[in-house]
């Protein structure tokens, strides 16, 4: 089992005023190394309209490197525009995932619409910032992977690497919605795409992790991470059939020597709930990464990041 301190709660968006973007929730950190600091991206929602509605944006906040519970700076605007009305992303840029491509930085999105028989729908679009990651321009008007034959729904959680001098999308893809207490709730796998640019991409149609739960269970947040010659993968599950009584989601573990053909063990992640505090129902949608020779998660607690995001830090290697 691998090992994993606590440290704190990092962020709290319930903390921050004067940014309509960023009423509640800090939902999907990723990270972004600079010189000094480390940028986390994630993604937020605004006030709720007089139906009850809401958009989600995606901004960022700066940490000290050599501190990172001080934050240096928040983002005084979203990094990425809503679509025009009919766009796949009208509703919400969420989750944000970025990589740096030469002197660009390119950031990889679920954008979301809204539906009538069940709540939403996304796929996956692609921004390129070449103003040091503060905003991010769309490469057009619609998603670079969207539904298909094999995916006919819901592409979403993108997290982007490059492993071997190819890019590797990791991403989630909806199975089935259910009907759960007369509401829909949906099951959704881990997926990945390869691609040799960053924009065309092939979908190896295939779930890279099996389940535990149930056939309905759902998975999402695919982190890897490469270390001692293996990949792992950090990630979050539930059982979608019970999630809205019990608050029930986990981090997940699989490793793998290939990228496509991954051993599950959640008995090795080494992290859950605490006894008290904002993550002691749920702990979830993890983000692996390390500064200076230290490896640490940044992961959201209750209600998926209503309030905000804590860190743990590796005690020990991922071996």
């Amino acid at each position: 089992m691998f090992k994993w301190e606590k440290l704190g709660r990092v962020f709290n968006p319930l903390n921050v005023t004067g940014r309509y973007w960023l009423s509640e929730f800090a939902q999907a950190p990723s990270t972004l190394e600079f010189e000094d600091f480390i940028r986390v991206y994630f993604s937020s929602r605004s006030s709720r309209d007089i139906n009850n509605q809401f958009v989600s944006y995606s901004s960022y906040i700066d940490l000290d490197k050599n501190d990172l519970f001080k934050i240096i700076n928040i983002a005084n605007k979203p990094i990425l525009s809503l679509g025009n009305k009919g766009s796949f992303d009208e509703f919400g840029t969420y989750p944000f995932s970025p990589i740096r491509k030469g002197n660009e930085i390119w950031g990889y999105y679920a954008g979301w619409t809204r539906c009538e028989s069940v709540p939403f729908n996304t796929a996956i679009g692609l921004g390129i910032s070449r103003d040091n990651g503060k905003t991010f321009e769309k490469i057009g008007k619609g998603p670079i992977l969207s539904y298909s034959l094999n995916e006919p729904f819901i592409l979403s959680g993108p997290k982007i690497r490059n492993f071997n001098n190819k890019y590797y999308l990791f991403y989630i893809a909806g199975k089935k919605w259910l009907t759960i207490d007369g509401k829909p709730e949906m099951s959704t796998k881990i997926r990945v795409a390869i691609s040799e640019d960053g924009v065309k991409w092939d979908k190896q149609n295939t779930n890279l992790i099996l389940d535990k739960l149930s056939g309905d269970e759902a998975q999402a947040s695919p982190d890897v991470f490469f270390a001692n010659d293996k990949y792992h993968m950090f990630f979050c599950y539930w059982d979608p059939n019970s999630f809205r009584k019990t608050k029930a989601r986990r981090i997940g573990y699989a490793s793998s020597l290939d990228l496509i053909n991954w051993i599950r063990d959640d008995s090795k992640a080494g992290i859950d709930v605490s006894e008290i505090g904002f993550d002691n129902e749920m702990i979830a949608y993890p983000h692996v990464f390390d500064v200076d020779g230290k490896v640490f998660m940044l992961y959201l607690g209750n209600e998926v990041g209503r309030y905000g995001f804590g860190i743990a830090e590796l005690k020990g290697e991922l071996i």
